[in-house]
């Protein structure tokens, strides 16, 4: 079973240890995503934004690094700038690559400088991280000893917010909601015109944490046309966090939930690998088929399990990104 997974740490990792995509020893690498037959991998540049004076500017290099590695191995992978291009990409036996933002800070509070990433080639940006930015608010604040149960339901977007929303609904680039406080969440099912997403959040009916997603919310996901990658850190997927290492079953029955609920067409995967301890039962991508064949025994369908895997972000994607969109990059 071909697969996408909506979210990783790993070029901030390998810019870190000055390794490559092709044999670093991480949770991703070139060999652990052929091996498990990866359609899409989105590669997430991840600016941690109170650690620096100069987030633009990080996360411009990082995207230098991520563009070198990619032209290192375009033998095996390419980029993904619309729907057409990993039909594309498959076809010349290669691996296709979403380049993502996992820090809407990044931005600076400019529509220009999102206009510069849109070119550079980024499709997809997580609005918040752990921090206010200038463009919405987290759920928890980030401290020592965090609230991971009481979340944030008054500070949703700001103007700014709200504006790069609709520029991004403009040009093609999909609206992240992952990080995001509950309010924000709203406000961006109220202004976005297009599918949206959380690229690596679970079921918090399952696990009672603000990073996953409530019963109401996966709701208006799915009116919205959206999807939600689940995530694997086990702090997500289990009150019980050493439960949670158990990867498979808790991932099943989030996915249960979530199927009973709303339907499997919400529902996408969002490993968080290289930003997520590898002690848990899916310790790399090269075990993705694992979960494929146990959804099996649990007796999804094919095309429950390819919908899943790939056809509900392949139809998010297509929704946002098609080959025409963004061609102009003029203002609203």
């Amino acid at each position: 079973m071909t697969y996408i997974d909506l979210h990783c740490d790993t070029i901030s990792e390998l810019q870190k240890q000055k390794k490559h995509l092709l044999d670093a020893d991480l949770q991703i690498n070139l060999s652990h995503l052929q091996s498990s037959k990866c359609l899409l991998q989105c590669f997430a540049m991840f600016i941690f934004l109170k650690k620096t004076n100069t987030p633009a500017l990080d996360c411009l290099k990082m995207i230098d690094y991520y563009t070198r590695e990619l032209e290192i191995n375009a033998e095996y992978i390419a980029p993904a700038l619309c729907y057409e291009d990993i039909e594309k990409n498959r076809l010349q036996g290669k691996i296709s690559s979403l380049l993502t933002i996992e820090e809407g800070g990044v931005t600076e509070g400019s529509l220009e400088l999102l206009r510069t990433y849109y070119r550079l080639g980024v499709r997809m940006i997580c609005l918040n991280w752990n921090f206010p930015n200038g463009v919405g608010h987290p759920n928890f604040k980030f401290s020592k000893q965090p609230d991971f149960h009481t979340p944030n339901e008054t500070e949703g977007l700001t103007e700014y917010g709200k504006e790069m929303v609709a520029q991004m609904n403009h040009l093609g680039m999909i609206i992240d909601v992952s990080h995001l406080s509950d309010k924000g969440f709203y406000d961006c099912i109220e202004l976005s015109t297009k599918p949206i997403v959380a690229s690596h959040s679970n079921a918090r009916a399952i696990c009672n944490h603000v990073r996953n997603l409530t019963d109401d919310m996966i709701l208006k996901l799915k009116e919205n046309g959206g999807v939600m990658g689940l995530n694997f850190c086990a702090a997500f997927l289990d009150d019980n966090e050493e439960e949670g290492r158990n990867t498979i079953s808790c991932l099943l029955k989030h996915m249960q939930h979530i199927k009973k609920l709303a339907g499997v067409e919400v529902i996408a995967l969002g490993s968080d690998f290289d930003g997520i301890d590898s002690n848990i039962q899916l310790k790399n991508a090269s075990l993705m088929p694992k979960l494929f064949d146990e959804m099996r025994r649990q007796n999804f369908t094919e095309e429950e399990i390819s919908k899943i895997a790939y056809k509900n972000f392949l139809r998010v994607f297509k929704e946002n990104c098609y080959e025409n969109v963004g061609k102009s990059t003029k203002y609203l």
